[in-house]
């Protein structure tokens, strides 16, 4: 295949397993919290369901096993993406068939589960993105890899509104997801190009590293209820009303899960996780580039963990509305943001892109504090026709309010741009060897802000009320950008092509 057909296979695997790795989000995240919203759950109870996102920053974990073992036929990377998606799939089928009012507790199972196979899907199309990008490609292919997730976000977390007012089901919307799944399954399987064959697992003892997977398990166990017992032993309740209590316990839990069951996996010899994160750590100014992964997208998690609720519940916005602003019209915006990041990438360095788009992310989350004190049709508002596009149709003219518009729109442009700085700097970080463990640990961190500030944004937001909340996620953005002009010697000097090292 000429050279730059290649390319062009490359960057169109990479935009598809961008879709397919953006879809899932929102069905555990915005589409599921309007499902919450209109069942008639509470804002702090739905806050407190953002957890159920946890194997998002938890992925690392068993990444380490996609790394070593090799599905049989399929390949290491391609293999793990068709079993992922085809369990995806059935795994949002049987959600569709659950009511989170009358069945909270296995309805809460049942995400927690589709983030787990979704995380495991984002590590395998994260290392596969990685490995099969060339380093000139990848500026253009964090920004199409972005622009698809973009896209799939405007099918799951805008679309899917539109069609659960005009269907009047929930159960329904999350059905069609579960068939767009299996359909990516069998794309995954017939048209993705292979990786370099030159990109082999770590030589380990198959039986050792499974020994050691399963110790760091029963670590991160005994490390939560030991928390959690020494808590109850000061005489706290975990079932106390006070949500903050409740919080304390899930944050505690974790604060001690994580240094155990890293020290069980070094007694045990956990050696792709040992070996991987050695690597990662070797690196100059690694605990900084860590700190700054952890800060840099912190306020756009602020902002934007409760803006579904915000918007049908604080402001009265119908779901139809708040889907139309947020994802049909936006989606020509979303794709300018995603494309021009990319181009805008090739021509600047990548500390620059960090900078500039991180300051116009920290922009975007003051907008919608000016949302929030002005209010539903402080710029008045126009009429959108009926249409028909054959994947969504609306029925009857529907309102649209400006000030919601420009808000949103603007988000959607920064928040693409940010992200695809984001992803390249990312790749940037990652070694060969380990892409899968290392691309989701940094990516697990990413993802800190926007799953643990759910529980504490539902119940912040009803303390001090949504002008003061959106004012406080422009503060918690400014830590980020202080990182990047910071570290602008590091990350100028990242080397933009890690191969293979042991």
């Amino acid at each position: 295949m000429p050279a730059s057909l290649a390319s062009a296979h490359r960057i169109a695997a990479v935009l598809f397993l961008g879709f397919a790795s953006g879809l899932p989000l929102a069905l555990t995240g915005q589409a599921m919290q309007a499902w919450l919203t209109v069942d008639g759950v509470d804002i702090a109870t739905i806050g407190f369901l953002g957890l159920v996102g946890i194997p998002y920053t938890f992925k690392f974990l068993w990444a380490p096993l996609m790394d070593r073992f090799e599905p049989p036929f399929l390949g290491r990377r391609r293999g793990w993406l068709v079993l992922t998606q085809l369990a995806l799939a059935a795994m949002l089928y049987l959600m569709s068939g659950l009511s989170p009012a009358a069945a909270p507790l296995p309805f809460a199972a049942a995400a927690v589960l589709v983030a787990f196979l979704s995380a495991s899907q984002d590590v395998v199309v994260d290392a596969y993105r990685t490995d099969v990008l060339e380093a000139r490609e990848r500026g253009l292919g964090a920004s199409m890899s972005v622009f698809g997730y973009r896209v799939a976000m405007i099918l799951s977390g805008g679309i899917s509104l539109i069609w659960a007012e005009q269907w009047g089901s929930w159960s329904q919307v999350y059905q069609v997801m579960a068939l767009i799944f299996l359909v990516a399954a069998g794309v995954s399987l017939l048209t993705l190009p292979r990786v370099s064959s030159a990109l082999k697992p770590l030589a380990s003892d198959p039986g050792r590293e499974l020994l050691g997977f399963f110790a760091m398990l029963a670590g991160v166990l005994v490390g939560a209820f030991a928390a959690r017992w020494l808590l109850i032993g000061l005489g706290l309740d975990p079932d106390d009303a006070n949500k903050w209590i409740q919080l304390l316990f899930i944050m505690a839990s974790i604060a001690a899960a994580l240094p155990l069951g890293y020290w069980s996996a070094r007694r045990a010899g956990f050696e792709t996780l040992n070996r991987s994160l050695d690597s990662f750590l070797a690196q100059p100014g690694a605990i900084a580039f860590l700190l700054l992964i952890v800060l840099y997208k912190l306020g756009d998690a602020f902002a934007g963990v409760l803006t579904t609720p915000f918007l049908i519940k604080g402001l009265a916005f119908t779901q139809a509305e708040v889907g139309i602003v947020n994802k049909i019209i936006g989606i020509w915006l979303t794709i300018f943001g995603a494309l021009a990041a990319g181009a805008i990438m090739l021509r600047i360095s990548l500390y620059q892109a960090l900078l500039v788009f991180g300051v116009l992310q920290l922009l975007s989350n003051f907008g919608f504090y000016v949302l929030a004190v002005l209010g539903k049709g402080a710029w008045g508002g126009f009429t959108l026709p009926p249409f028909d596009l054959g994947f969504v149709a609306l029925d009857a003219p529907q309102h649209i309010d400006t000030l919601l518009m420009s808000v949103i729109a603007f988000e959607n442009i920064t928040g693409g741009m940010g992200t695809a700085a984001f992803v390249a700097l990312l790749m940037s970080l990652c070694n060969h060897r380990f892409t899968a463990t290392h691309y989701a640990l940094l990516s697990a961190l990413a993802a800190v802000g926007r799953i643990y500030v759910s529980p504490l944004s539902g119940v912040l937001s009803e303390a001090i009320g949504w002008p003061a909340f959106f004012l406080f996620s422009v503060v918690a953005a400014v830590p980020g950008i202080w990182m990047v002009w910071r570290m602008r010697a590091a990350i100028t000097g990242l080397n933009g092509d890690k191969e293979a090292k042991t």
